[in-house]
């Protein structure tokens, strides 16, 4: 392929994704994505029941449908599942963050105004779609396995959903799991348990993780195997962060883990999965980026902690990586 060619692909592709943007855009705004999400309709249904204009809802429908957002049963069209996750988590196709972009970029922005909550909220209300990586985590790190203590007992500070300190506990029949984050999240938290029969070996803690002053009921202890910290920590401002590490490091045993699951920078150039949620963390909290490597490790040395190791996550889809850090014997 010559470079001609290259450029040609990449301006027609550049176009298809704008045009698919705006196919998505018009279907939510003219009412047929909420429509369809009530059940199937034929197209002259939802020319009639939304007094839309045949022929280009036709079309618009056609391409709908060729996009996989939705789906034809003979004459009736349906949602794909998933747009139906679009309308349950992102029905505004993630606009009210990137309309933010470019007065951020342009210096009008301010991270101070972000809400302090709802990046964590976000994070909770889908995490459950981590699971293939919460497994995959949970298998690396080799819970319940030969050589590793028998019934482990698991912190999840800034649990959001648990998924992953669940996916931990699920290896293992007698870890135990205590949770810790915002009511929201402890609530979300305690339905993954009841989901995969944890719930007797499952405590939630509502509090803020990252309080300076934290006093929970029960309280924590200094004997915990494990102290996790998943998508949570590089969210945080600075002081805070290092207030998370704190305490998961005197949460812990003597030889117990620190396992921090969260965005790092790759070692190569940034890809688009990177760079987008690196945008992510600059625009919906209020001092988050994402670390480095050597930054990551860097923060876990200066709290004490020795052995670390990392590695990427490969079932993750958002390139979420995994480092482990032991507290000195």
């Amino acid at each position: 392929m010559t470079s001609r060619d290259q450029t040609l692909n990449q301006y027609h592709e550049l176009m298809q994704i704008n045009a698919v943007s705006h196919l998505l855009r018009a279907a939510r705004e003219s009412g047929l994505m909420d429509q369809l999400r009530k059940g199937q309709h034929t197209a002259q249904q939802l020319c009639n029941t939304l007094s839309l204009s045949p022929e280009p809802t036709q079309l618009l429908l056609d391409a709908m449908t060729a996009i996989g957002i939705f789906e034809k049963y003979e004459e009736d069209y349906a949602l794909s599942q998933a747009a139906q996750l679009l309308c349950q988590y992102d029905n505004d196709l993630g606009d009210r963050r990137w309309q933010k972009l470019t007065a951020r970029v342009v210096g009008k922005g301010d991270r101070a105004a972000v809400s302090p909550t709802d990046y964590f909220d976000h994070v909770a209300a889908t995490q459950w779609a981590h699971t293939p990586a919460a497994m995959e985590a949970a298998e690396m790190l080799n819970i319940g396995g030969e050589g590793e203590v028998e019934g482990p007992k698991i912190l999840d500070l800034g649990c959001g959903s648990a998924v992953w300190s669940c996916a931990m506990a699920h290896r293992d029949a007698k870890s135990t799991i205590t949770a810790v984050d915002f009511p929201g999240q402890i609530a979300a938290a305690v339905t993954m348990a009841d989901s995969i029969g944890l719930s007797p070996r499952f405590t939630g803690i509502q509090a803020d993780p990252a309080a300076a002053e934290l006093t929970t009921d029960p309280p924590l202890t200094d004997d915990f195997d494990i102290a996790l910290i998943a998508q949570r920590l590089f969210a945080h401002q600075p002081a805070e962060q290092a207030i998370l590490l704190k305490r998961a490091v005197a949460a812990i045993r003597p030889g117990g883990r620190v396992i921090v699951i969260d965005l790092f920078r790759g070692p190569t150039k940034p890809n688009l999965t990177e760079s987008t949620e690196a945008l992510k963390l600059e625009l919906e909290t209020q001092g988050g980026a994402m670390k480095t490597l050597k930054e990551a490790e860097s923060l876990l040395v200066g709290e004490g902690l020795e052995k670390i190791k990392f590695t990427f996550i490969a079932a993750s889809r958002m390139g979420l990586g995994m480092m482990v850090a032991f507290k000195p014997e």
